[in-house]
């Protein structure tokens, strides 16, 4: 049997030769197998592109919107938006959302009011744009020292709270969650009108770039860029917060803060580049009073040139500031040039206030002479950087010089026309740290996240945990990627 020869279809097959052949194919196929399998683990596996609902066919956005814009394409929006309760509006990665108005009337200058959820997921490569039309000639007029036209406020911003109350239309009022990660917002600031909520803006009244009110929903903003707002850049009323690695320029033509922070908002504001805001960085209080107290660590952050073009004289601030019945942390954050810098007021739930390990520096005697608010309550903790004398410690960034603006020229308040580019924008500098900074290896080593945002999976929070370096940017190449 073992040298049998027999026909099989008019093939001669020999059974000896048969299972030479088979044991040598089957050694083949299994080296087939497990090359094609170690191959696999080397390749890089794409994830797949996002998709909420339909995919949104027109170019022109308009009323009640919901569903997906599509990577690679820029819709446009010449009056208000409206993304209901239990709907969704998504940007996938590469699209651009384009506001087109003159900024003079609320009729004029559209808003998007969200009482469902929105969801800008822009990556690194790949970034998202909710701005205006003529961006690029705003832009160019910044980088020009013309401010005039960047401060018009030429949209009304991204207003988010939950429905009034259910109704066929909107059956859902429960709100939703707002989450954007590497996009550019710019250039909102128009004046309020009949569509928008009268408890929160006057007729007339500057609208902001983003508000954020739901205690139970997730404000996630990550790694993306707030440019040229007309007041406050974001005001934060209530919601589980996640505040990372964005980078905040010119924001307040007079008055405003970066990001102002109200009662029933909790969570962390890390890594964070804020250059040239018109009063504070972030601005922690508990007005409101919603029943959740404010609660906000705030650390590594990078504050530089803020305060200077606010309109009160009763020294509001200019970098971080905790009020009115708020607490939280400040650990780790570089407070440069600031006109003022640490305030804690008494007014603040100040034995629940904690802070340390800031770096301090200052132009000037005045500046110095602030680092900790005078009408405020905090002093200087043991991991602190400081000195009395101006223009000591600084902290030797790879391209800004923190000297290069004579704070002692102009009389306070500055306005936009004597703070040069350079002053209110980053443009091509960088604020990473040298390796002979003092901010190096002295951050605070018991600083810890809260991590209160509930959302996960591809529209959760990356949150990077306090780390070793004082400010947004770590030697090693890690917080702020901008």
């Amino acid at each position: 049997m073992s040298n049998t020869t027999f026909w099989v279809s008019g093939i001669n097959c020999n059974i000896t030769m048969m299972k030479k052949y088979f044991n040598i194919i089957t050694a083949v196929a299994i080296l087939l197998f497990a090359s094609a399998c170690h191959k696999a683990e080397t390749f890089k596996i794409s994830q797949p592109t996002v998709q909420v609902g339909n995919i949104i066919k027109s170019d022109t956005l308009s009323g009640t919107v919901k569903g997906t814009l599509l990577s690679g394409k820029t819709y446009y929006f010449a009056s208000n938006i409206t993304v209901n309760g239990g709907d969704t509006l998504l940007m996938q990665a590469g699209s651009k959302l384009i506001a087109l108005g003159d900024g003079k009337t609320a009729a004029t200058a559209p808003e998007i009011f969200v009482h469902g959820t929105f969801i800008s997921l822009g990556t690194k490569d790949n970034q998202n744009y909710i701005t205006v039309s003529n961006s690029a000639q705003l832009h160019s007029e910044a980088g020009q020292q013309n401010y005039t036209n960047v401060f018009q406020g030429w949209w009304g911003g991204i207003f988010c709270t939950p429905g009034a109350a259910a109704t066929a239309e909107d059956p859902n009022p429960a709100g939703g969650d707002l989450i954007i990660k590497w996009t550019h917002l710019e250039f909102a600031g128009s004046p309020a009108g009949d569509d928008d909520n009268h408890a929160i803006y006057a007729d007339g009244d500057p609208r902001w770039t983003i508000y954020f009110a739901n205690i139970t929903k997730n404000f996630i903003l990550e790694d993306s860029w707030i440019f040229g707002s007309k007041d406050d850049a974001m005001r934060v009323a209530g919601g589980h917060m996640d505040i990372m690695r964005n980078t905040y320029e010119l924001c307040g033509l007079a008055a405003g803060e970066a990001c102002n922070i109200k009662s029933g908002s909790v969570g962390d504001v890390g890594y964070n580049m804020i250059i040239g805001a018109a009063t504070n960085a972030f601005k922690i209080s508990d007005a409101g009073s919603t029943g959740t107290q404010c609660n906000i660590n705030c650390y590594n952050n990078t504050i530089v040139n803020c305060g200077f073009r606010q309109n009160s004289t009763s020294g509001h601030g200019g970098s971080i500031d905790f009020e009115k019945a708020a607490k939280g942390n400040a650990y780790n954050n570089m407070i440069i040039n600031c006109a003022i810098g640490l305030r804690v007021l008494s007014s603040s739930d100040i034995t629940n206030v904690h802070y340390n390990n800031q770096l301090y520096c200052g132009y000037n005697t005045a500046l110095v002479a602030q680092f900790n608010a005078t009408d405020g309550k905090s002093t200087f903790q043991s991991g602190d950087i400081y000195s009395a004398t101006p223009q000591q410690n600084d902290p030797l960034f790879y391209g800004f010089d923190v000297n290069a603006y004579n704070y002692t020229q102009f009389p306070a308040p500055a306005t936009a026309s004597n703070q040069t580019p350079a002053i209110v924008m980053v443009g091509t500098s960088s604020f990473r740290p040298k390796a002979a900074s003092p901010a190096i290896g002295k951050a605070s080593t018991t600083a810890v996240s809260y991590n209160t945002v509930t959302s996960t999976g591809t529209y959760g929070a990356t949150i990077t945990a306090p780390s070793k370096d004082i400010g947004a940017y770590q030697y090693d190449g890690t917080g702020n990627q901008h």
